[in-house]
């Protein structure tokens, strides 16, 4: 049966050519980078997977035959904001590839800021030689905010570098050795206790502009970094960008990590470009791998025809 791979932005054949290596039977139809499919409409007729990222929602209406959508990405809310979404089922992928990405994201964030880059850089520009005291791993705790499968592989992450790491997410979730909260009750405790707050959360209704002024006001304030650090590499409808600015400039933060935003490629004129004490990183913690995802694809599509049940599928009423 055959597979459309529609996506804009991206080049779709890299994907092709990763899929056919696994799949040389299969007739693999692609999109141009601006989304748009420039072949012959009556082979659209024939699609029964789509391979999504930002897909356009005209593309998607006139595929009459259509069984699956598969995101390429780890978060869905690129199609869960199209109009006229296909009553299709919705497949996300979980991939020990797009884990690991995650987890050298965050990892590198959380040294970076534990062990004062930015201190250092000013230090060098100085050509000045002088130590800084060092906190221990140990004595720093990362709060993550988002207990699915890449917050639960960073959590593992920065537990074996010796970090002090606890977890909160909108329904209880349990994970051996670490200290989990969960729901609006949860919330403060687990806020109160984070030096560093790390958020993998997807993009809902109930986290659009969670992470406001209101929650980075709540984070622990005397901690051995100085005060609260943020990283976001989950997704930038989470956060209200200007109320992170403001954090950043008087003090409520003492630096940040930011790899999504608000709006994306972040305009030239965005304030947050100007603050030193924040790391700018263009929507790359995670970038799906068509090499390392093509067989984990193919594999859900065989399963699929063979009447096997579908995984890791998306609840569009949760939004992830």
């Amino acid at each position: 049966m055959t597979i459309l791979v529609a996506v804009t932005g991206w080049e779709a054949e890299p994907w092709v050519r990763a899929l056919k290596a696994l799949a040389p039977e299969r007739r693999i139809l692609e999109t141009g980078i601006d989304g748009i499919f420039a072949g012959n409409p009556g082979d659209l007729e024939e699609v029964r997977y789509v391979l999504a990222w930002m897909p356009r929602a005209d593309l998607l209406s006139s595929l009459t035959n259509l069984e699956v959508l598969l995101s390429l990405g780890a978060g869905v809310d690129h199609l869960l904001a199209l109009p006229a979404l296909p009553d299709v089922p919705i497949t996300r992928i979980v991939d020990a590839d797009l884990s690991a990405r995650m987890s050298e994201y965050v990892a590198w964030q959380v040294l970076h800021h534990h062990r004062q880059g930015f201190a250092h850089a000013q230090l060098q520009g100085g050509r000045r030689w002088e130590e800084l005291r060092q906190p221990a791993a140990s004595e720093v705790t990362v709060g993550i905010m988002g207990l699915g499968v890449l917050g639960r592989d960073a959590a593992d992450v920065l537990g074996r570098l010796g970090f002090t790491v606890i977890g909160w997410s909108r329904t209880e979730k349990a994970i051996d050795g670490f200290t989990t909260y969960h729901g609006k009750p949860g919330l403060d405790v687990f806020l109160g206790q984070s030096d560093i707050l790390v958020s993998l959360l997807p993009l809902t209704r109930a986290t659009t502009g969670l992470i406001n002024r209101s929650l980075l006001s709540r984070l622990k304030r005397d901690g051995p970094l100085g005060g609260p650090v943020l990283i976001n590499a989950g997704r930038g409808g989470s956060q209200i960008d200007a109320d992170i600015a403001a954090a950043l400039a008087d003090g409520t933060l003492v630096g940040a990590s930011l790899d999504v935003f608000q709006d994306e490629p972040l305009p030239p004129g965005n304030p947050l470009w100007g603050l030193t004490n924040l790391v700018i990183t263009p929507h790359i913690a995670a970038v799906s791998s068509p090499k390392a995802l093509a067989r984990n694809i193919i594999e859900q599509i065989n399963a699929h025809e063979s009447g096997q049940p579908l995984q890791n599928l998306v609840d569009p009423a949760r939004g992830y």
